[in-house]
């Protein structure tokens, strides 16, 4: 399994943040309310969140609440809660009679299953007055299923060998609240955010290859703690919308070999979305069901490792210490210039708690205030003093200058962006579901918490590692090349010896940036220093030496901020640099890889372009910016002469542009024709790949295939 296949981080970091928003995981300061964290939802305080609330940023997430909160209630056996919050929130959905009768016989049973003379009561009156007539006007084998139900009277629950076992069934709640979560997702058009939907994809679609080909998969243990083995109970159509016009072939056999559904399945699920297929997709993939604190678990730890988060989550009894903080510093942003300077003069006066967090004495209005408490602060992001001097911990750096190399690099980023502050938005611990509690992560991250907490230095130790590669990656991604490489020399003098790739890159960039200015011999400097004696030790480098040097003929088609791929440079760069420090990169990098990489390859086995990876943006995830920037001076000089412009798109890296979006521009047509395809699977319910090879061995006639299967049976 290749697991150096080619991201585009940038790409990735916008899902990420539009889950992370849509999902409301970060802290909104801008509402007063979010200075206490919603408490979780009980069958006490059965509403969702009100509007007005801070919790409610869309009323998709409003409605998403709503469907957890249902859920829960249904798998705990609470009917009534259930239908009372239908009626105020959703009662169009109560018109569908069948899904109505459906929860009146699961309050029958629930009624009984409490065993209390009351609640048997109860269980008749609901017989009398709810479930008997409902059941005349459901469907036509309603009424059947309500004289079954009423075995539950004679039957004990607890006897395994009734015909009426599975109505006793615990596990039926599961299915009930599976079957409204599958309606309402669809009903209120609350899907997950477009991320969980992905990975979702992603993910079966990677088991399905491993499953098919017999390679174990590099990221099994993540993949199986992420997507759950249950899914959500389908949905289906009503009879009134089974007169729907015929469903293009096609598009079933698109959505069953997507989301692993039988023929019939795909047809039905066609016609519940009213024949929308992207719409169908979309509640299909959404059935499958994500263990949401190990993906929140997965999402911060890549925020953090991407400089997107603050690294430090507050505690539940230091929330409200650290917004108060923030509102207190709020009031003091008008002056960031003078604040800055005050908060530089006070950092070598700074001092040490005796738990070891370090006390920033900058007195504003005769408030101390603490550098955890700085870390907490702004609306939706953080702002950061870096200091110099704050800890005395070891150095950890390979060269045996880090602590020096940290100041250096926070003036030099400070020197470029004056008054202007680093802003990282706050994680907010997702706590509006009791299955998946706040800060729940894996065991591994557990004990690796426990051991931060009892060694403060080394969580420093680790997050001033972490600070130096984001100072580092913030110079490459503004194009300041030369002075990254000052940095990275400074830090580890040996680096750029082991990485002569990312060495010719960054020099590459220092040259364009330099021809796009206008100094002409300051770049032939560059590539006579630097550019030249590294290709002269790489022949694969002159090639994209002789390109980048056509810069100078046609200095004015290349606009360096817009043209350069920097922010990929810029992620290579934080990887590798990030390696050499000792820090591992994220988990969800090594599944976006692995996963991104299975999917390229099974869809070269199936011979065709998959129809939803540009709603998922699965293509734009693969859009990886040229590692070698002088394709990009190529790519600008052929657009100038064939399109009087110099606009490009950027094709993947290491091999041809179709490899990473369309992997088999050798297409199916080529063997046989697309309807005889599709005719092999309706009728033999064959995956599409194993269809066109017996259409090859039959000279792509359907008939012959057919009657080929069928004969054999």
């Amino acid at each position: 399994m290749d697991e150096s296949t080619p991201v585009n981080w940038e790409a990735l970091d916008a899902l990420v943040v539009d889950f992370a928003n849509s999902e409301n995981l970060f802290f909104d300061d801008n509402h007063s309310s979010s200075l206490s964290p919603p408490s979780s939802p009980s069958s006490s305080s059965l509403s969702p969140p009100s509007p007005s609330s801070s919790s409610s940023s869309s009323s998709s997430y409003q409605s998403r609440l709503l469907i957890r909160q249902i859920r829960r209630l249904l798998e705990s056996g609470d009917v009534d809660s259930t239908l009372d919050l239908l009626r105020l929130h959703a009662p169009s959905i109560l018109q569908d009679l069948r899904l109505l009768f459906c929860l009146q016989k699961q309050k029958f049973i629930e009624l009984l299953r409490r065993g209390t003379p009351e609640d048997r009561d109860s269980a008749f009156q609901c017989l009398r007055t709810s479930l008997a007539p409902c059941a005349l006007d459901a469907y036509p084998e309603a009424y059947e299923e309500f004289k079954h139900i009423l075995l539950a009277l004679i039957y004990d629950k607890d006897d395994t060998n009734s015909p009426v076992a599975t109505e006793w069934s615990e596990r039926r709640r599961f299915e009930i609240a599976g079957l409204m979560s599958s309606i309402m997702r669809a009903h209120l058009q609350a899907h997950d955010p477009l991320f969980s939907m992905t990975l979702r994809y992603l993910i079966s679609v990677h088991k399905e290859f491993c499953l098919r080909q017999g390679v174990p998969s590099p990221i099994s243990d993540l993949t199986e703690r992420l997507l759950l083995e249950d899914k959500d109970t389908p949905a289906t159509p009503q009879e009134s919308l089974v007169e729907l016009p015929p469903i293009c072939e096609e598009d079933v056999q698109a959505l069953a070999h997507a989301v692993q559904l039988t023929r019939q399945g795909a047809v039905y699920s066609l016609r519940f979305a009213k024949g929308d297929l992207v719409q169908a997709f979309q509640n299909e993939l959404c059935r499958m069901r994500l263990h949401v604190s190990t993906l929140d678990e997965l999402v911060r730890e890549y925020c953090v490792y991407r400089g997107i988060v603050d690294p430090v989550v507050p505690s539940s009894g230091s929330r409200l210490l650290a917004d108060a903080a923030h509102l207190k510093a709020s009031k003091l942003n008008a002056t960031d210039v003078s604040m800055d300077c005050s908060l530089d003069a006070d950092c070598g006066n700074s001092k040490n708690s005796d738990d070891g967090s370090s006390i920033v004495n900058a007195h504003v209005d005769g408030t101390e205030i603490s550098t955890d408490m700085i870390r907490m602060q702004d609306t939706d992001v953080e702002m950061r003093f870096p200091c110099e001097g704050t800890s005395n911990h070891d150095d950890c750096s390979t060269s045996g200058t880090h602590q020096t190399t940290n100041s250096r690099i926070f003036q030099r980023n400070r020197s470029h962006e004056i008054g202007e502050v680093r802003r990282r938005k706050r994680w907010r611990e997702r706590n509006d579901d009791p299955h998946f509690p706040a800060g729940t992560l894996s065991n591994e991250s557990n004990k690796q918490e426990g051991s931060e907490k009892h060694s403060p230095s080394d969580s420093n130790y680790k997050e001033d590692r972490c600070e130096t590669v984001l100072s580092i990656k913030d110079l490459a991604d503004r194009g300041m090349a030369a002075e990254v490489v000052e940095e990275v020399n400074t830090l580890d003098p040996e680096f750029f010896g082991q990485n002569p790739l990312l060495l010719f890159q960054l020099k590459q960039v220092e040259f364009l940036k330099l021809v796009d200015s206008g100094d002409y011999s300051g770049a032939l400097k560059v590539a006579c220093t630097h550019l030249g004696p590294l290709a002269a030790n790489d022949k694969d480098l002159l090639k994209p030496l002789k390109e980048t040097l056509l810069a100078l003929l046609r200095p004015n088609e290349i606009d360096f901020k817009r043209d350069l791929p920097v922010h990929a440079l810029a992620s290579s760069l934080q990887v590798a640099i990030g390696r050499r420090l000792g820090i591992e990169e994220p988990q969800l990098m090594k599944v976006m890889q692995a996963t991104l990489h299975t999917h390229t390859e099974w869809f070269k086995l199936q011979m065709c372009k998959d129809r939803f990876e540009s709603f998922l943006k699965i293509d734009t995830l693969k859009e990886v910016n040229s590692l070698l920037l002088a394709d990009t001076v190529s790519k600008s000089q052929i657009d100038a002469h064939s399109h009087g412009s110099s606009q490009l798109t950027i094709s993947s890296s290491g091999g041809n542009p179709e490899d990473s979006n369309s992997p088999t521009q050798v297409s199916s047509q080529e063997v046989c024709d697309e309807g005889a395809i599709l005719k092999v699977m309706e009728f033999v319910a064959l995956p599409r790949a194993d269809a066109i090879h017996l259409l090859a061995q039959y000279n792509g006639n359907a008939e012959s295939v057919i009657q080929h299967i069928f004969a054999e049976i």
